[in-house]
């Protein structure tokens, strides 16, 4: 097995994608269609459930993304592990888009401009030996992509600043949930295609420790704010807050009165790819609302390739700042062995000391009328609980017969693995469970490679297509 400076370093380097333009600029029209389709099925019901007052009844009334194509570049070709073909490239789109958006009580808003930028990551697998070879493409940002909206009627909306941020976070948050690592957007090429053997595994997992912060000045503040700060000589309480790709963000604790504040707090994050970016936004505890003092970032690569320890500079609206950040990292592979699992030992909350997969692919035999079905399949271990998306009737959907094709991960701690009881299987229509299986976790423990991959009967006369993995952490060579 390669080892973990090999992998950092195998790429050979990014090519152009002249050729790859040319193709995107010929289906933009297509492109155009599907795109506001998903904008209008997917981004509009959550504005109901996402803005605040009356956004919520904000609606697309025209949608167009424009003639202007999206542009890619700095192409990178990898092989995969699971025996496919990764394709990494920056994405650029400089729309010229004629969106409008109207409700209750809200001005009409008008999007002229729309800016993305990011790091896509195609994947490409399983690769077969008939056409079209390929099963698969998920498709991903590895990092959360930059998003701009230039509106028009702006100047009829007297709060303009928390109306852009709010329609921006919840575009964002929606491409968050489906299409930045670990999540990907998956598109079958062939219908039979195998979900268990397109899924790609994750890399590894970081430990990531924030030891501390050096020249703190403190937020600027305003108004009340900073009149208090000279009485009191406010000196800021600062906590760090670390993000890696879309899983949830981590807290330390806060450092009270201390503007070279120590943590020393340490965090395990799962790693999806060695480019995901670690980023770190130190604030500022304050009863008012916490102040932003600076953010930094860096990637899993280049913090592992420096040697696992780098001192980060802190901006502030993206303008430098004199304040430092320290952080240390150490990478661990998963591995398929049962030994490192039942030997495992975390004395810290927060550490991890393995993986569990959970893979559901389909279901087949379900009964009733289509038109009453609604089913999902829930997935449970411990306290861990996670439901695929419900499915529905729909032309070229067999109901009876559906597929999920998702994936759940369970990092594995010391409290789990002390009574680690059973993962359980449910097979749910709308919001009742019709049947259910328990697999024993040391029946999975005791499986070839650790996987217990099976078609489980939940009854009556259905069965759910799932396959449940586990993996160990080991330190990386």
């Amino acid at each position: 097995m390669a080892g973990l400076v090999d992998k950092l370093t195998a790429s050979g380097g990014t090519e152009s994608a002249g050729f790859l333009n040319d193709i995107i600029e010929q289906l933009w029209p297509n492109i155009n269609v599907v795109g506001c389709k998903m904008v209008k099925d997917i981004v509009e019901p959550m504005f109901a459930s996402m803005l605040p007052g009356p956004l919520a009844s904000l609606k697309f009334v025209k949608l167009d993304l424009g003639r202007v194509p999206m542009r890619v570049s700095a192409v990178d070709v990898i092989k995969t592990d699971n025996g496919g073909i990764k394709l990494d490239m920056d994405v650029t789109w400089k729309g010229e888009s004629d969106i409008e958006l109207d409700g209750n009580m809200v001005p009409k808003l008008g999007i002229e401009h729309v800016h993305l930028k990011g790091r896509l990551s195609v994947l490409l697998a399983p690769l077969v030996n008939v056409i079209p070879l390929i099963g698969a493409a998920q498709v991903a940002f590895i990092n959360p992509p930059e998003l701009k909206l230039d509106f028009t009627g702006a100047a009829d909306v007297a709060d303009w600043g928390i109306v852009d941020k709010s329609i921006r976070k919840v575009i964002l948050d929606i491409i968050a949930s489906m299409a930045v690592l670990p999540n990907r957007y998956l598109v079958k090429l062939d219908s039979n295609n195998d979900f268990f053997k397109t899924y790609l595994p994750h890399v590894g997992a970081l430990r990531l420790t924030i030891e501390r912060a050096i020249g703190i000045s403190g937020p600027k503040k305003s108004g009340a704010k900073r009149l208090l700060a000279k009485i009191v000589k406010d000196v800021p309480d600062c906590y760090c807050k670390a993000i890696l790709g879309a899983e949830d963000e981590w807290r330390t604790s806060t450092k009270k009165n201390n503007k070279d504040p120590e943590w020393n707090e340490t965090h395990d994050f799962l790693v999806a790819d060695y480019d995901q970016r670690i980023f770190i936004d130190i604030l500022d505890d304050d009863l008012g609302g916490d102040d932003d003092i600076g953010v930094a970032s860096t990637t899993v690569r280049d913090i592992l390739l420096g040697g696992g320890s780098q001192e980060l500079a802190l901006t502030h609206n993206n303008e430098p700042t004199d304040a430092k950040v320290t952080v240390r990292a150490k990478f661990f592979n998963f591995v398929n062995n049962a030994d490192v699992i039942t030997s495992a030992r975390s004395e810290n909350e927060g550490r991890i000391v393995g993986l569990a997969t959970v893979l559901i692919g389909s279901v087949l035999g379900l009964q009733g009328q289509r038109d009453e079905l609604n089913p999902s399949v829930k997935v449970t271990w411990g306290k861990k609980e996670f439901r695929t998306a419900a499915k529905s009737h729909s032309p070229g959907t067999d109901i009876f017969n559906p597929s999920f094709d998702q994936a759940f991960r369970i990092p594995v701690t010391a409290d789990l693995l002390a009574n680690p009881g059973h993962f359980k299987i449910a097979l749910l229509n709308k919001a009742d469970e019709t049947g259910s299986v328990e697999i024993p976790f040391q029946q999975v423990l005791a499986s070839p490679g650790l996987v217990r991959e099976d078609s489980f009967d939940v009854g009556p006369g259905a069965t759910v297509r799932a396959s449940i993995s586990l993996r160990g952490l080991q330190p990386s060579q």
